[in-house]
């Protein structure tokens, strides 16, 4: 007669975090009409950002962390399982069409593979071995920073990158949602958004999922805006791979400069459709050739660049 496995201490465990809490008060939640349960659901939400507030000194100090090891050629890295994994991996995906990154320097990686973006494979999350696989695939570096992401922050794939990470000398950091969580012990930068009970009780994609996003969206835009990937509120490393971000190009360049439909034509036809550049020949009155000089003389930072051209 075969066993049943033993699930006491991991019940036990999980009735201690605040993400797995039962609300009794929701309990007949499924007999109440569309609209109020929307109206709970909606009243949730609300709830989010003032939680992502009383972390924003934190989540600031990874930034400089993350944007200082950048500038110096370093990758972002994220590193979860299920909804925590798939929020990263789009917040990566997302860098290269709006900032012009490579795609190697900001990195999503999901326990199971790019399979598990739209198949639960939730039994990899339990892997601290895979996680150290597949940041060895990486070859990480000290200038690298490794972002571990879990709801609960005992996700052994989350907590396992950022030690392994962290091991190998890159920055870390440790986004959950439950306080005092193996994952943020583990990082240097322990950020903990704690949301609360969510309204399906351990249904870690709603207020987590929308608090992890909210984070990722602050740690991956302003780290680019830090490293001059915008001029102002200007997405001027915008890469025209379609025709609404070519006519959002030349828009950019209409905001930026003032020009007419004709200059903005004629600097990105001298610039080979560089948004970043093309501002350069008009502002700085400059080529194209010497555009470009001065912004790799500038490390890509815009008004570094304006700077030198007037100067």
């Amino acid at each position: 007669m075969t066993s049943l496995p033993n699930y006491g201490d991991l019940r036990a465990e999980l009735e201690t975090l605040t993400t797995e809490a039962f609300r009794p008060e929701l309990s007949e939640i499924d007999r109440l009409p569309t609209l109020e349960i929307a109206r709970l659901m909606n009243g949730e939400d609300a709830t989010v950002p003032t939680a992502v507030a009383a972390q924003l000194p934190l989540i600031a100090a990874a930034i400089d962390g993350i944007a200082e090891r950048m500038a110096r050629g370093g990758r972002l890295v994220y590193a979860g399982a299920g909804t925590a994994g798939r929020l990263g991996v789009l917040d990566a995906s997302e860098c290269p069409p709006t900032f012009n990154t490579d795609p190697t320097r900001v990195v999503g990686l999901i326990a199971g593979g790019p399979t598990a973006l739209s198949t639960s494979i939730e039994g990899a999350e339990d892997s601290k071995e895979l996680a150290a696989a597949d940041l060895d695939a990486l070859a990480l570096t000290a200038d690298d920073t490794v972002v571990g992401v879990s709801a609960s922050g005992r996700t052994p794939y989350a907590v396992g990158a950022v030690e392994h990470a962290r091991s190998h000398g890159a920055l870390t950091v440790g986004l959950s949602c439950n306080a005092h969580s193996p994952l943020a012990a583990a990082a240097d930068h322990g950020i903990e958004v704690v949301v609360g009970p969510e309204l399906l009780t351990g249904s870690t994609r709603l207020k987590s999922g929308t608090a992890q996003k909210l984070v990722l969206n602050m740690l991956s835009t302003i780290t680019m805006i830090r490293l001059g990937k915008t001029y102002g509120n200007l997405m001027v490393d915008v890469r025209a791979s379609n025709e609404k971000l070519r006519a959002r190009s030349r828009r950019i360049v209409a905001l930026a400069t003032g020009a007419s439909d004709e200059e903005i034509e004629r600097a990105l036809a001298a610039t080979d459709g560089e948004v970043k550049n093309a501002i350069l020949t008009i502002l700085g009155d400059v080529d194209g050739p010497e555009a470009a000089r001065l912004l790799e003389e500038s490390q890509g930072h815009l008004r570094a660049a304006l700077a030198k051209a007037s100067g």
